[in-house]
């Protein structure tokens, strides 16, 4: 009797802590932004007058003590009239040790992550000679960075080794920022023209950074400087080293735009389980030109890089970490089976080549512009090589990782990300758009041409919506405003009516915004084709032949990401 007392207890115990914690995700508690938050989120007075022209960045990674040194050079136009200070940013604990503004040294100060150097007296020339005038910040830096504990998710400077004991050097750090391991303008809307990388390590390891590598210096001192140039404009985050004992493979692949290069840098022992699974580049690769468009970095080439973390999607050398196997660490997002045919992370990160550093939202706020269409990337390689059919399971199924806890979009101005919907939400938002337009290629060339139009680009999220309405001939700020900035889910009410000897129809929208008019496909009876018809949260109505009882919801097409409900 005491032992069934004692575990009747146990059970109200757990009931009551799992009643609590569900309560508690249910109801996600408001964010606190503070100073530093409104530093980094913010284009401040202090960035808004200049603009990166170029990063020469130089680091050296010391893996005994965990710590890097460096400097770099931040080439830069006058947007406007310079002020008295520039924001740069490097954050705590890394520290600067010296700055000079076109070879002059310059004061600073800090202020937590962010450091202000002082103009001189003198105010900096927009032109010179009637030419723009290009001015340089050098900046040398050093400390210890902050460590990834969790990368890509906790992110900063992976330390790790290799099952041979060697060195592995990484780095992670969306939504952290680049200056959590090397100084810089800080915000998603900036993007250098150009950049060069050079990471110096030992001679026994190499490293793979962005672009293409210009150069490897001779051995001194058992150190040699690897260096990376990137000739397109690329977001600070996705700028990285990686440091190993690599192997290093090649192919070519004939695209839309001619030949692109395609690199592979594996552990050494992982050289054959990599030439077999990186196959799948080139079809990815085919795959998405189709629907999107040409690759965005034809003159950077296409990479694949080993990480000890599963994957991000550094420009031109995409981080790859799903131990060679298909699926999301050999499991099937969707629960299909379709997400077990090829690789989530060759397929999704590398889908960020075009969503994400071909296009850039400008606030994190706006995240869902590089995860929403990614994630949507998985459904239309599936859909080119498994059909349309195969697509739409795959996608209804990614329905379940759906929370519902907060907007996909966040808060502007404070580097704040919004809800993890951002990626099967907002696919389910994008795909239902496709069922509106209707017509394949239609959608298709839309996502191509918005790839042409803003390519290189940094947008917002009012600026996509927009194309996307003004392209599609609907106007679907209702839709935008309710799957990216509400947590409903909006129901389609129905009954049936007989009238003058006919079934009529009867339907409208609820547990929406005001003013939600999403068209959505309603059949016109159980052998009917479907029609698409304007819904709107008043009853609209229209002639049917169904048969009084049957349950229309059960027939609906399962593409839209909305509830059904049969009323009296």
């Amino acid at each position: 009797m005491k032992k069934t007392t004692s575990r009747l207890k146990s059970i109200l115990v757990i009931f009551s802590c799992l009643t609590v914690f569900s309560a508690s995700a249910q109801v996600p508690k408001p964010k606190v932004f503070t100073h530093q938050d409104t530093l980094r989120g913010t284009i401040t007075p202090e960035r808004a007058w200049w603009d990166v022209v170029m990063y020469d960045l130089h680091v050296t990674p010391n893996f005994q003590n965990f710590t890097i040194s460096g400097s770099n050079i931040i080439s830069f136009r006058l947007v406007k009239k310079a002020g008295k200070r520039m924001q740069i940013d490097l954050q705590e604990p890394l520290t600067i040790d010296s700055a000079f503004l076109n070879n002059v040294p310059v004061k600073y100060e800090r202020d937590g992550n962010a450091w202000f150097i002082q103009m001189p007296g003198k105010k900096l020339p927009k032109s010179i000679s009637g030419n723009e005038a290009i001015h340089q910040l050098k900046l040398y830096y050093h400390g210890v960075p902050k460590p990834a504990l969790n990368a890509p998710w906790d992110g900063g400077v992976v330390w790790k080794k290799d099952k041979n004991g060697n060195p592995w050097i990484g780095t992670a750090c969306q939504n952290l920022g680049a200056s959590v391991w090397w100084p810089c303008k800080d915000h998603q809307s900036e993007e250098s023209d150009s950049t060069l990388i050079s990471i110096t390590v030992p001679d026994t390891l190499m490293n793979i950074s962005n672009g293409r590598l210009r150069n490897v210096s001779a051995s001194v001192n058992g150190m040699k400087t690897w260096t990376w140039f990137v000739s397109r404009p690329i977001n600070n985050y996705d700028i990285t080293m990686n440091v190993g004992k690599y192997a290093h493979f090649s192919d070519t692949l004939m695209g839309e735009n001619g030949k692109l290069d395609l690199d592979f840098y594996v552990l050494e022992y992982n050289l054959d389980k990599a030439k077999k699974q990186f196959e799948q580049a080139k079809p990815m690769i085919h795959a998405f030109e189709y629907w999107f468009g040409p690759y965005p970095f034809y003159e950077d080439g296409y990479k694949l890089v080993e990480s000890h973390y599963l994957g991000m999607e550094h420009q031109s050398a995409v981080a790859y970490g799903n131990g060679y196997q298909n699926g999301y660490r050999g499991r099937d997002m969707s629960g299909t089976g379709w997400g077990l045919k090829w690789d989530f992370i060759i397929i999704h990160e590398s889908g960020h080549e075009w969503f994400g550093n071909g296009i850039t939202s400008k606030d994190i706020a706006d995240m869902w512009v590089h995860e929403g269409f990614t994630n949507y990337s998985e459904t239309l390689f599936t859909d080119y090589y498994y059909g349309t059919d195969a697509g739409n399971a795959y996608l209804q199924g990614i329905r379940r990782g759906i929370r519902n806890d907060i907007p996909i979009i966040g808060k502007y101005n404070v580097n704040d990300e919004g809800s993890g919907d951002m990626y099967p939400k907002a696919a389910n938002m994008l795909h239902m758009i496709r069922q509106i337009i209707g017509d394949k290629s239609t959608f298709r060339m839309l996502l191509r041409d918005m790839n042409d139009k803003y390519r290189y680009k940094t947008v917002t999220s009012a600026e996509i919506e927009d194309f996307i309405s003004k392209r599609t001939g609907y106007n679907l700020s209702k839709v935008f405003d309710q799957y990216l900035r509400t947590t409903q889910i909006p129901t389609l009410e129905y009954y049936l009516s007989e009238e003058n000897g006919s079934q009529v129809l009867y339907y409208r929208w609820s547990g929406c915004i005001k003013g939600f008019n999403m068209p959505i496909l309603l059949p016109g009876n159980s052998n009917a084709k479907y029609g698409l018809m304007l819904a709107t949260e008043n009853w609209q109505r229209m002639r049917t032949n169904f048969r009084q009882g049957e349950d229309i919801g059960l027939l609906m097409d399962k593409n839209f990401y909305v509830n059904y409900k049969k009323v009296k």
